[in-house]
């Protein structure tokens, strides 16, 4: 019987996807960058090419943040024709992105039916995330989801990123949480599934992605298509 549930916010509730797509375009016209492009998508193709690379080798610990937040800008920018792409720049680009993406209040479908849910069940529920600590609270406000959560362990608290068995140690110690009543609830198979597995707890996949759980060197818990799917489960 789990008592705790560690729930990833990014595209598992809070729709970070869906959100940074406004966001990109409202950036790319902020800026007027369509004086440097042939076409905005060829902008947000780099732009999210550069994200997926750099999330990747963030959470494994190969970039710290302040590499991330540059060259996340700096390599599509770069795409540009004409345009002098300095670190002061990239900063303010990111800048107005974040600021943007911030304010949004889009949710996975089933998100906020799904809190209530888990709320009147009793669990105890803790918002587990590699985001940045300014930028995520700002997120949690936006789309209300705040008062679910009993507590916030966020990877620049822990010191250490997940996929990290570091930062799952650190989450159960400031949860108060148990290892074995526990269950660890994401959309990402590397960070949030593997790493709490590899951690000693129990997982649930919500596939979004459809990735190929059979080539998984470790098989999840639980997979489920949909948030609604967990309701069916717990």
């Amino acid at each position: 019987m789990y008592k705790d549930l560690f729930i990833d916010f990014d595209d598992t509730l809070y729709d970070t996807y869906g959100n940074a797509v406004i966001a990109l375009q409202e950036t790319f016209d902020a800026f007027r960058l369509v004086r440097y492009f042939d076409s905005p998508q060829t902008f947000y193709d780099a732009y999210w090419a550069t994200n997926i690379d750099l999330w990747s080798r963030y959470s494994k610990g190969e970039i710290d943040r302040p590499f991330l937040i540059v060259e996340r800008f700096r390599r599509p920018l770069s795409v540009g024709k004409g345009l002098e792409v300095t670190k002061e720049f990239c900063l303010e680009v990111s800048d107005r992105f974040l600021d943007f993406c911030s304010s949004k209040s889009g949710v996975v479908d089933g998100a906020h039916e799904l809190m209530d849910y888990l709320k009147q069940k009793g669990y105890r529920m803790h918002m587990t995330s590699n985001g940045f600590h300014e930028v995520q609270y700002k997120k949690l406000a936006a789309c209300g989801l705040r008062d679910y959560f009993d507590t916030i362990i966020l990877s620049e608290d822990a010191g250490v990123n997940k996929p990290s068995p570091l930062y799952f140690d650190y989450a159960l110690k400031t949860s108060g949480a148990h290892r074995e009543t526990t269950l660890m609830i994401g959309d990402n198979l590397q960070t949030d599934i593997l790493g709490a597995l590899h951690a000693g707890l129990d997982a649930m996949l919500v596939n979004r992605w459809k990735v190929d759980v059979s080539e998984s060197p470790q098989t999840p818990t639980f997979v489920v298509d949909t948030l609604r799917d967990i309701i069916q489960i717990l």
